[in-house]
């Protein structure tokens, strides 16, 4: 097997290929790489790599440079994408030889977490990457927002084609990741792809500043008005943002849109009736996995006043005894000689570091060892925090 990275047009004959197999309509009503071709602006910047065997592309894995919220501070961040392998190459390790490659040079690059989105948990929770919440859509009927376009707010909205309103979109996505444990935003090379896309945008503005916004797209006369995440900055510029769709009572059936943790749509008008989900499928619609790269590549994130020593094991990115102290209210790393009161592994630190499981539960799961006295200095440390990742890839 040879490992090798690829860029520009080689992805047409190479890694798309397998990814269109993966995951698109199969046989494509047009050739690949004539389907991809618009596609490939959006990868420039991808660190993708393939694994060949007597010159044949059997595999192929992609990294996308991006930026995440980690506990208030803004990293690095690798999203793992466009995984796929020849049907006739399945289980024999390529992907695993691919993304161990990947996740070291991108390490080594200065990425120290990872997120991405699994078609099957387990087999990634194998590579120390431990499950973050779903996101939640809301589906309700405009009609039940009309005493919200009754009201009036200070401010104004701004309705446009998306590749105009696409600077809003995006100031505010850059405001909201600083804000929100865990929001995750694409390179610049990625991100433009939303503006190129055949979409409505409305920005919710107050004061001179984008304080809300949402794409969509409506499919018919009478049919379902499609949202992306409904962003905002507070229950102001979310009203703003409802009473436009609240405008859409005779047109649409209905509004599907994506929600940000703090929604309770239950609450948003009198007499809505909402569904509101959270679809969690295996195969299929999988939540988001992350794990940590590199615990130095952690300092200086938000943490509680405590210190402990724990070895990390079962992982050759981050085997090594290391002394995590947050007595100064910032996490300092060092590595250690002293005995250690703990040990975790990859998936077990990632669930504390991004606070999705108490120390009790990854006991329980079998993801660290530890006396029971040791919970507590580890959930000081990094105390619960659900994350929220927005960007999907």
């Amino acid at each position: 097997m040879k490992i090798r990275r690829i860029s520009g047009e080689e992805r047409l004959r190479t890694s798309f290929p397998l990814q269109s197999y993966a995951f698109d309509k199969s046989p494509t009503e047009q050739a690949v790489s004539t389907y991809y071709r618009d596609m490939l602006p959006y990868h420039s910047g991808n660190l993708t790599l393939v694994a060949e065997e007597n010159g044949a592309t059997v595999a192929a894995v992609s990294g996308i440079p991006m930026r995440q919220n980690v506990r208030g501070t803004i990293l690095p961040m690798v999203g793992v994408a466009g995984v796929a392998t020849h049907p006739l190459a399945r289980r024999r390790g390529y992907v695993r030889a691919l993304l161990n490659r990947l996740l070291e040079s991108m390490r080594d690059d200065g990425h120290p977490v990872s997120v991405l989105y699994p078609f099957r948990t387990s087999f990634y929770a194998r590579f120390g990457y431990v499950s973050l919440p779903q996101h939640r859509s809301a589906t309700f009927s405009p009609a039940g927002l009309g005493e919200l376009a009754r009201g009036e707010l200070p401010g104004d909205l701004r309705w446009r084609r998306i590749a105009d309103g696409y600077a809003d979109h995006r100031a505010l996505t850059q405001r909201l990741m600083a804000r929100q444990h865990g929001f995750a935003t694409f390179p610049d090379f990625r991100a433009v792809s939303l503006r190129d896309d055949r979409k409505w945008s409305v920005t919710a503005h107050v004061d001179g500043q984008v304080v809300g916004a949402l794409s969509y797209k409506i499919d018919d006369h009478l049919g379902e008005l499609k949202g992306d995440t409904l962003l905002h900055t507070g229950p102001h510029a979310r009203t703003l943002l409802l009473s436009f769709l609240a405008r859409h009572a005779d047109q649409v059936d209905r509004v599907k849109l994506w929600l940000l943790p703090s929604d309770t749509p239950e609450l948003w008008a009198d007499d809505l009736t909402v569904d509101t989900r959270t679809d969690v499928r295996v195969p299929g619609s999988a939540a988001p996995m992350a794990r940590v790269l590199s615990v130095e590549g952690l300092a200086g994130i938000a943490t509680g006043p405590a210190a402990i020593t724990v070895d990390v094991v079962d992982d050759p990115l981050l085997n090594g005894r290391y002394h995590l102290d947050g007595t100064g209210g910032t996490l300092a790393v060092s590595r250690s000689t002293e005995p250690a009161a703990a040990t975790l592994t990859t998936a077990g630190l990632s669930a504390l570091v991004y606070g999705v499981l108490d120390p009790v539960e990854i006991l329980l799961r079998r993801l660290g060892r530890f006396p029971v006295e040791a919970a507590q200095p580890l959930r000081e440390l990094f105390p619960p925090q659900p994350p929220f990742v927005f960007a999907e890839f």
